[in-house]
C-alpha cells in the first residue's frame, strides 16, 4: 500500500523505533517507580529519558513539566478541564480538530465558560489582531492549533502567545500536526501549555502523547491514584510530573517514542519539513494539470505542513477515497477529518475533502502514482 495518511497516524516507523519497542518489551517492561528491582528502575529511566528529550526538543522549563498521555486529545482534556474555572472566557478558531472543539463546546453549553469562536481568513491563517480585539478581562486562556489538520496551514503562534502573555491569559497549542515538522520552542512562543501526540510527526507508536505546562499553569488533577514514588500521602502527591501522572504509564510507547524524537532530531526538522512540503506542492501541481479539482488553503508553502486537502468536481470524497483504496491501493483520509467547523468555512461540509499527508518516507513516485490514479478515476 502507498500510505498517504501521515497526519492521522504516521506509517511506516523508523526502523529503530521498531527496535527499541522490541528491546523493551523483552528486557525491560517493568513498572516504573513502583519497585526497586532493575527491571522497575530500568523502566522508570525510559521515561526520564523521554523527558529530558522533550524538554530539549521543546525548549522548556523543566522535563518534569512534560506529563505522558494517551494522546493528544487526553493531554488537550486534561488542560481544559484541570485550568478553566467558572466564568472563564476562552478563545479559539473554527481551525480547529474536535479535540479542541467538543471539550470546550460542551463546557460552554454546561454554563461553565464563554467561548469566541475566531474565523480563519479566506487562506486559513488566523489574524493576531483578530485575537487580541477578542480578549477581555475574563480572557483565562486562548487555545488553538499550530498547524491545521485540513488545510495545513500554520498560524503565527509567536505573535499571539506574545498577546497572550502580555494580557495574562494563558496561552495553550495544540501542536499535533507541528511537532516534530515545524520548530517550537516554548519559552520563546510565551506556550504556556502545548499538548502534542506522539504517533504522528515524532514518529512514536500509538497510545503516547504529553502535555507540556508551564509555571503559570495550574492545572488540577485530571486522574488519581497510584504514582510509585509516594504511597503514604492520602492525597495526589502535588510533585510533577505525578501530580498528573496517576496510574501505570504506558513505559513501553514511551520508550518507541524516544526512538522517534532521537530520529527526527538526527533527520533534521527542516529537511524532513522542506521533503514533506515538496511533495505537497508536486502533487498540487499535478491536480492543476489534471484539472477538476478544488485546493484548499493558501499556496505559501513554507508556511505549511505536509497536509493538502482538495474536492473531485465529479465524485464525493467518501467514494474517491474508497476506490483509492480498493482498486489502487493508496490510502489517504477522505471526509470532515474531525475538523467540522472549518469544513463549514470552506464550503465543505457535510461530504468533506479528501486529504494527504505525506511523510518521511514517502517519496515523488507515490506521488506520481496518486495523481496517476486520480486521473484514471475522473475519465
Amino acid at each position: 500500500m502507498i500510505y498517504l495518511d501521515n497526519a492521522a497516524t504516521s506509517f511506516p516507523k523508523p526502523e529503530a523505533v521498531y527496535q527499541a519497542l522490541d528491546f523493551f518489551a523483552r528486557h525491560d517492561l517493568a513498572n516504573p517507580g513502583r519497585a526497586g528491582h532493575k527491571m522497575a528502575l530500568a523502566a522508570e529511566r525510559a521515561l526520564d529519558d523521554c523527558r529530558h528529550l522533550l524538554n530539549q526538543f521543546f525548549h522548556g522549563e523543566g522535563p518534569e513539566r512534560f506529563i505522558f498521555t494517551l494522546n493528544c486529545t487526553d493531554a488537550l482534556n486534561m488542560a481544559f478541564k484541570g485550568v478553566l474555572k467558572d466564568s472563564d472566557h476562552v478563545i479559539t478558531t473554527n481551525l480547529e480538530h474536535n479535540s479542541v472543539s467538543r471539550p470546550l463546546r460542551a463546557m460552554e453549553l454546561a454554563g461553565k465558560i464563554t467561548l469566541t469562536r475566531l474565523a480563519a481568513d479566506s487562506g486559513g491563517t488566523i489574524d493576531p489582531d483578530a485575537v487580541k480585539r477578542a480578549i477581555t478581562p475574563k480572557t483565562r486562556l486562548i487555545a488553538m492549533a499550530h498547524g491545521s489538520n485540513v488545510l495545513g496551514t500554520v498560524q503565527p503562534i509567536e505573535a499571539i502567545g506574545k498577546l497572550a502573555r502580555a494580557r495574562a491569559a494563558l496561552f495553550l497549542v495544540d501542536a499535533a500536526q507541528t511537532a516534530g515538522v515545524i520548530p517550537i520552542d516554548i519559552q520563546a512562543m510565551c506556550i504556556d501549555l502545548l499538548a502534542f501526540p506522539g504517533h504522528k510527526s515524532l514518529l512514536g507508536p500509538t497510545g503516547t502523547g504529553a502535555l507540556y505546562v508551564g509555571p503559570a499553569a495550574i492545572v488540577g488533577a485530571w486522574r488519581e491514584g497510584g504514582t510509585g514514588g509516594d504511597s503514604s500521602s492520602e492525597t495526589q502527591p502535588r510533585d510533577y510530573p505525578y501530580f498528573l501522572e496517576g496510574g501505570t504509564p504506558n513505559v513501553l510507547g514511551v520508550a518507541g517514542l524516544s526512538a522517534g524524537i532521537k530520529f527526527v532530531q538526527e533527520r533534521g526538522l527542516e529537511p524532513i519539513h522542506r521533503h514533506e512540503v515538496e511533495l505537497i506542492e508536486l502533487l498540487a501541481s499535478r491536480l492543476e494539470q489534471i484539472g477538476g479539482f478544488e485546493i484548499f488553503g493558501h499556496r505559501d508553502w513554507p508556511r505549511r505542513v505536509g497536509t493538502l486537502s482538495f474536492r473531485c468536481e465529479s465524485l464525493p470524497a467518501a467514494e474517491l477515497g474508497g476506490i483509492l483504496d480498493q482498486a489502487f491501493d493508496i490510502a489517504i483520509r477522505p471526509g470532515l477529518h474531525c475538523a467540522p467547523y472549518i469544513h463549514r468555512a470552506i464550503g465543505t461540509f457535510p461530504d468533506g475533502a479528501i486529504r494527504v499527508s505525506p511523510g518521511p518516507f514517502n517519496t515523488t513516485d507515490d506521488i506520481d502514482a496518486l495523481a496517476n490514479a486520480l486521473a484514471e478515476i475522473k475519465l
